[in-house]
């Protein structure tokens, strides 16, 4: 589905992919699914390139494309409407200085991943480390082009060329500052409300850099003294 099938053609797909080549009235028997919605779905597959039809004489029959095929198909499909797209876009404007809400798990971790992918020099980060362990690929890459990277967590971290501070435990919350001019913290994670809060509002990341590097001068004695 989450390459474009609805549920109903997902569910033919898979028979498809299970039986191999089948008529319109198999597929209606093995899912259950009425004949006329199995023959308009299996049209619309077609169209969509998850099957091909294939005639035997006066019969239809359909056979699916294979999913590693089927999948890079719409993948390359995406990438080239994406290059449209950013080659025709109108002229964008910014709103980083005010402050933007963004709520739900998935979206506040695919805010921190395209956060840190447009680091130019430097970038902050507080969050528990079952949290980091999802960003591990991101700071990697910034590390081997060296930014600079600093890292507030609950648990000791290996992290080569990386500043590692080990806190208290982080719990739900989390805070990134790049480049010192955008911030994203609020909570995340399992049984949280998942809500962050996102600005370039200068007042409010200089506020956050300075709750944060309070934090790490108090790490770094405790380290001094231990």
């Amino acid at each position: 589905m989450e390459f474009g099938l609805t549920r109903q053609e997902a569910n033919i797909y898979q028979c498809l992919l299970t039986e191999g080549k089948v008529t319109g009235y198999e597929v209606s028997k093995q899912t259950g699914i009425s004949r006329s919605n199995a023959y308009n779905s299996l049209a619309n597959m077609t169209e969509k390139g998850a099957s091909y039809l294939v005639e035997e004489g006066h019969t239809r029959k359909y056979v699916p494309v294979p999913l590693d095929e089927f999948c890079r198909n719409r993948i390359r499909k995406l990438e080239e409407s994406r290059n449209w797209l950013i080659a025709h876009v109108p002229s964008e404007r910014t709103y980083v200085e005010g402050y933007i809400t963004i709520e739900g798990a998935d979206h506040i971790l695919d805010k921190m991943r395209n956060i840190l992918k447009k680091v130019e020099e430097r970038v902050y980060i507080s969050l528990t480390r079952n949290y980091l362990l999802l960003l591990v690929g991101e700071l990697q890459t910034l590390i081997a082009a060296k930014k600079q990277v600093v890292i507030i967590t609950d648990q000791p971290t290996a992290f080569s060329r990386a500043k590692v501070y080990v806190g208290e435990d982080r719990g739900m919350r989390i805070g990134v500052i790049a480049d010192s001019r955008y911030v994203l913290t609020g909570e995340y994670g399992e049984g949280s409300m998942n809500t962050c809060l996102y600005s370039g509002q200068k007042n409010f990341v200089e506020l956050y850099r300075t709750a944060l590097s309070n934090e790490i001068k108090l790490l770094s004695m405790r380290e001094e003294n231990q």
